[in-house]
This record gives C-alpha cells, sequence and structure tokens, in this order.
C-alpha cells in the first residue's frame, strides 16, 4: 500500500454504554476495548484509525462533515440512529465516501423495527451480528475496498 489509508470510526447514541448495557446483547466489551482493537488492527494494516462517539445526530453530522477532508472511508455504528435518521443517510452520500455499517447485534434477528435501515442500502457493505470481533471485520473489508483488493 502506497498511501496511507485513514479511516474514521464513527459510534452513535448508547455506544458509550458498551459493557454495561444489555451485554446479553452487545457483549462485555467497553467502547475503549472495541477502539483499541480497531486501532490495533489498523497499525497492523498500516491504516490510520481515529474513533468518535456521540450521543447527539447534530454532533455526528459535524464530526462527520469535519472528517470527509482527512479520511478514506468510514466504520460506521449508528446505533438507533440507523432506523429514525435520514440526516445520516444524506450526510453519508453526501461526502461520497466508501462507508461500512456495523452493528454488534444481529439486527435482522431482534425486535422488527430493527430490520429497517436508512444506511444499508448506501453502505458498501454491512457486518451485524459478530459482536465486537464485527468491527474488525468491517474494517478488513473497507480497507481492501479503498486499496481495491
Amino acid at each position: 500500500m502506497d498511501k496511507i489509508v485513514r479511516i474514521a470510526v464513527i459510534n452513535g447514541p448508547n455506544l458509550g454504554l458498551l459493557g454495561r448495557r444489555e451485554p446479553e446483547v452487545y457483549g462485555t466489551d467497553t467502547l475503549d476495548d472495541v477502539n483499541g482493537a480497531v486501532e490495533s488492527l489498523g497499525s497492523e494494516l498500516g491504516v490510520e484509525v481515529e474513533t468518535f462517539q456521540s450521543n447527539s445526530e447534530g454532533a455526528i453530522l459535524d464530526f462527520l462533515d469535519d472528517a470527509s477532508h482527512r479520511v478514506d472511508g468510514f466504520l460506521v455504528n449508528p446505533g438507533g440512529l440507523t432506523h429514525t435518521s435520514v440526516a445520516l443517510r444524506d450526510g453519508l452520500v453526501g461526502v461520497g465516501l466508501p462507508f461500512v455499517e456495523v452493528h454488534l447485534s444481529n439486527t435482522i434477528a431482534r425486535e422488527s423495527f430493527r430490520r429497517h435501515s436508512y444506511l444499508s442500502p448506501v453502505a458498501s457493505g454491512v457486518v451485524l451480528g459478530f459482536g465486537s470481533q464485527g468491527y474488525l471485520l468491517a474494517l478488513r473489508g473497507l480497507v481492501a475496498r479503498i486499496i481495491g483488493e
């Protein structure tokens, strides 16, 4: 890889509660654990990783716009915004960078309202149901997409 690939990881509402919130659904890893694992894999792959979490849709959109000028793609776990945020979908489409939607749980196997995603139809890929390992799968896939493998 000649060029350094830069990836931003965006975590939406309630993901700061990882490790405490419904561990039977989301696992026991904290957001710091997840971020550390992604950063570690990024280092192995020669990829720079930046992480961000907010419970505020507006703050996420501001970060997306700002980061889009310095990164090559995004990993996005939108949390509850998955099912509600046309603004996040429009922002991701608008910045024109590839992104992978990530969910810790298998949202398709859960409540019916969780089965709809505004992001999936416009994502480069979707990874769900693998817990925190899903972030690592998503990172590998996104980097391969960016460098053309």
